[in-house]
C-alpha cells in the first residue's frame, strides 16, 4: 500500500473477505489464512473530508463494497435521482453514491457517471469484483494474472511488487514508442504480463474462474449524420455546455486552481472560473520558458490580470531534468514522449508547495476541437474527398499564411490521408528506411513476428473528424492523460479536464467539419466563438500554438555529458533492440547540427533509464 501513498496521502484502509466474512480497518493484520479477496485503499479526501468518506465503503446491506479513484462530478443530480427511489445517505461523498447506483442500477450506473474513475466493486452475493473505468481514461486501472491469482492497481509498480516477474517486454509495443511515440493503447502495456482496463471500458472477475477476463465497452464517441444548426447556435449551444462541464469541475471541498499556458484552452478554463463564481480564491500555475520565442508569460499574464488570480510561475532548468529524470520515470511508470512532461511535472510541484489540492487543465480540447497543426491537413483531404475542389485551392492558400505552415508539407500530408491502404503497402518499401531506422535492431524485432506498418488513417468522407476519433480513443490523447494523472498524482493533486465530457465530445462531433476548423484555417472555430465576451479577443484570435514547449535540442545539448552517460551505460549496451553504435553516430550527427532534431532520440534516453529503473526484461 505504501507504492501508492502519493496517490492518497491522507488516508488508508483495506478489506479482507474469506468464508463469507469481511474484515474492514487501517492497517492489515499478519494471518497466516490467505483471503480469497483483498481490496486497498489510499484516500486523497477531496468531497466530504470526514471519516463519512473513508474506503473501503459498502452498501448497507453488506453487498457491494468498493475501492474507487476519481470523481463523479455529477454526483448531487444522482444522489438526488436515487432519494426520490427511496435511497438514504450518510455522507456527502460521491463514493456512496456510486455505489447506491450500482445497487440499483447494476453496470448500467456505469454510463451514467459523469466525471473521471476507475474503481473496483466487489459483489459478496454473485462472488465477482467489477473493474471499470471512465470515458476517456483519465484515470488508471491495470490488472495482471498469473500464478498468484488476479491483481489490480491504479499504477504498474504496485503489480511489480506484487508479481515481480512480470517484467518482460512487448517488442510491437516498443517499436510503437520509439518509433511514433505512441503508448496507452488499448488494453496492452509495454510488458507483457500487465494490462489495462481501456477507457470507456469495465469488466468482470469472478472468484471461481479469475482468468476468464471479458470487457465490455459502454461508450463510443459517434459520428454520425450533422446536426442541422447555424454556427451562433453551435457556439451557443458549445457555451452553454462548457461552462456548465466548469462549473461541475469545480465541485470540490478544498483549494483549487488552474494550469495556465497561455492558451486558448486553458486560458478559457480560467476565465470561465471567475466568470462562474466571482469570489472564488483562484490561483493559476504556469510553466514559463526560458527561450523568447516559446514563452508564453505574457499571456499567462494578461490572464492572470483579468481573471483577478494569484500567478505563480515556474521556470525549469534543463539541468534540473537530469536530477529529477529518475523520479520522474518512475512515476510515469511507462518511458514518456519529450521533456514537456518535465515541464508539466514542476508546474504540479509549485501547485502542491502552494497548498493546492485540485487543479483544472485543458487535456484533450486539441483532440476534439482540430488545435494541431496537422489537422489542416486532415480538413483539407476532407474537402477533396467531398469533390469541392474551389474550396481546397481557397483553403490551402489561406493557411499557407498561417505561422509555422509549409504549403509544400501541408500538401505532402494532405496525400498521405488520401492515399488507399493498398497503395500505401506498394509504396512501403520506398519509406523502408524510416519504418525502421538504422539505431533499431531489425533482426531482434523480427524475431517477435509482427509486421512493421505504416500507421494507416482513417477512411471515409470526413477526414478530420476520423482523424479526430482516433487521436482520441487511441493515438494521442491517452497517453497525455497517462502524463497528467502521474505528474499531478505524484504531488497528491487531482487533476480535472473539463474539455472531456461524452456530452460536449458528442456534440463537436455531430457538427459540420467547417465548425471545428473554419475555410480560413482557423482552429477551434466554434469553440473561439463560444467564448467571445468571457476570454479576451486577444487570446481567441491567437493563430500560434506553445503550449508547455520545451527546446528539446538545446535542453540535450546542455545536457550532452549526461546524456552521453546514459548512452555509454551498461544497461544501453545491453538492450538488444537498439544498435548501439548506429544510436552513437545519430546522436552525434544531431548534437553537431548534421542531422535535424528527433524526438525519437530523447524516446532513446527515456526507454533506457525506464530499462534500468524498473529492471525489463528484453528476452
Amino acid at each position: 500500500m505504501h507504492l501508492l501513498e502519493h496517490r492518497g496521502p491522507d488516508d488508508c484502509g483495506y478489506l479482507l473477505y474469506s468464508k463469507n466474512r469481511v474484515q474492514l480497518g487501517r492497517t492489515c493484520p499478519e494471518t497466516d489464512q490467505e483471503p480469497e479477496v483483498v481490496l486497498l485503499h489510499r484516500r486523497l479526501s477531496i468531497l466530504d473530508l470526514t471519516n463519512s468518506g473513508w474506503q473501503p465503503m459498502g452498501t448497507p446491506d453488506g453487498r457491494y463494497f468498493v475501492v474507487y479513484n476519481g470523481e463523479i462530478y455529477n454526483y448531487i443530480e444522482l444522489r438526488e435521482e436515487l432519494e426520490e427511489l427511496g435511497y438514504r445517505f450518510h455522507s456527502r461523498s460521491d463514493t456512496e453514491v456510486l455505489l447506491a447506483a450500482y445497487s440499483c442500477w447494476g453496470s448500467e450506473a456505469v454510463p451514467r457517471f459523469i466525471g473521471m474513475f476507475s474503481f473496483a466493486l466487489f459483489d459478496t452475493q454473485t462472488r465477482k469484483i467489477v473493474l471499470a473505468r471512465d470515458y476517456f481514461g483519465i484515470k488508471p486501472l491495470y490488472y495482471t494474472y498469473g500464478a498468484a491469482g488476479f491483481a489490480f492497481a491504479s499504477e504498474v509498480k504496485a503489480l511489480l511488487e506484487l508479481a515481480p516477474g512480470h517484467r518482460h517486454i512487448v517488442p510491437e509495443r516498443l517499436y510503437l514508442y520509439l518509433r511514433y511515440g505512441l503508448t496507452d493503447q488499448g488494453a496492452a502495456t509495454l510488458l507483457s504480463d500487465i494490462h489495462q482496463v481501456p477507457p470507456a471500458h469495465y469488466c468482470e472477475v469472478t472468484l471461481d474462474d479469475p482468468g476468464n477476463i471479458k470487457l465490455v465497452r459502454f461508450w463510443k464517441p459517434a459520428i454520425g449524420q450533422n446536426l442541422d444548426i447555424s454556427f451562433e447556435e453551435a457556439a451557443s449551444t458549445m457555451r452553454e455546455l462548457f461552462l456548465k462541464n466548469v462549473s461541475l469541475h469545480l465541485r470540490s471541498d478544498v483549494p483549487i486552481g488552474a494550469a495556465l499556458s497561455g492558451g486558448i484552452d486553458s486560458s478559457s478554463i480560467v476565465m470561465a472560473m471567475r466568470h462562474i463564481n466571482n469570489r472564488l480564491d483562484l490561483h493559476t500555475f504556469s510553466y514559463i520558458a526560458a527561450d523568447p520565442l516559446l514563452s508564453e508569460e505574457k499571456w499567462v499574464d494578461l490572464i492572470g490580470r483579468l481573471a483577478h488570480a494569484q500567478v505563480h510561475k515556474v521556470y525549469p532548468r534543463p539541468e534540473e531534468l537530469s536530477e529529477h529524470l529518475v523520479p520522474l520515470t518512475y512515476m510515469q511508470d511507462e518511458p514518456f514522449g519529450s521533456t514537456s512532461i518535465y515541464a508539466q511535472y514542476c508546474v504540479f510541484r509549485m501547485a502542491s508547495e502552494s497548498g493546492v489540492k485540485v487543479m483544472l487543465d485543458g487535456q484533450g480540447a486539441d483532440e476534439i476541437l482540430g488545435g494541431y497543426r496537422y489537422y489542416l491537413a486532415a480538413r483539407l483531404a476532407s474537402v477533396i474527398r467531398q469533390n469541392r475542389w474551389s474550396e481546397a485551392v481557397r483553403f490551402l492558400h489561406r493557411c499557407r499564411r498561417l505561422p509555422g505552415t509549409d504549403g509544400w508539407q501541408l500538401l505532402l500530408k494532405t496525400a498521405d490521408y488520401l492515399l488507399p491502404s493498398s497503395l500505401q503497402a506498394r509504396l512501403r518499401p520506398l519509406v523502408q528506411k524510416d519504418l525502421m531506422p538504422s539505431w533499431l535492431n531489425e533482426r531482434w524485432f523480427a524475431k517477435s513476428g509482427f509486421p512493421v506498418e505504416i500507421l494507416e488513417h482513417p477512411s471515409g468522407t470526413e477526414v478530420l473528424k476520423g482523424d479526430l476519433l482516433q487521436d482520441l480513443t487511441t493515438t494521442s490523447l491517452p497517453h497525455l492523460l497517462r502524463y497528467e494523472d502521474r505528474n499531478s498524482m505524484a504531488f497528491s493533486i487531482e487533476s480535472r479536464v473539463p474539455f472531456l465530457t461524452p456530452e460536449l465530445v458528442n456534440f463537436v462531433f455531430s457538427l459540420p467539419e467547417e465548425f471545428i476548423i473554419a475555410a480560413d484555417g482557423t482552429t477551434k472555430a466554434v469553440f473561439r466563438r463560444a467564448m467571445r465576451d468571457i476570454v479576451p479577443d486577444s487570446i481567441l484570435s491567437r493563430k500560434d500554438k506553445v503550449g508547455f514547449a520545451t527546446p528539446e535540442l538545446r535542453w540535450l545539448r546542455l545536457l550532452n555529458d549526461w546524456a552521453e552517460g546514459i548512452l555509454k551505460s551498461e544497461v544501453a549496451v545491453n538492450i538488444p533492440a537498439l544498435k548501439h553504435s548506429d544510436l552513437r553516430k545519430e546522436w552525434e550527427a544531431t548534437l553537431h547540427g548534421e542531422k535535424p532534431f528527433d524526438f525519437r532520440l530523447w524516446r532513446v534516453l527515456n526507454v533506457i533509464c525506464w530499462t534500468e529503473r524498473f529492471g525489463v526484461q528484453y528476452n
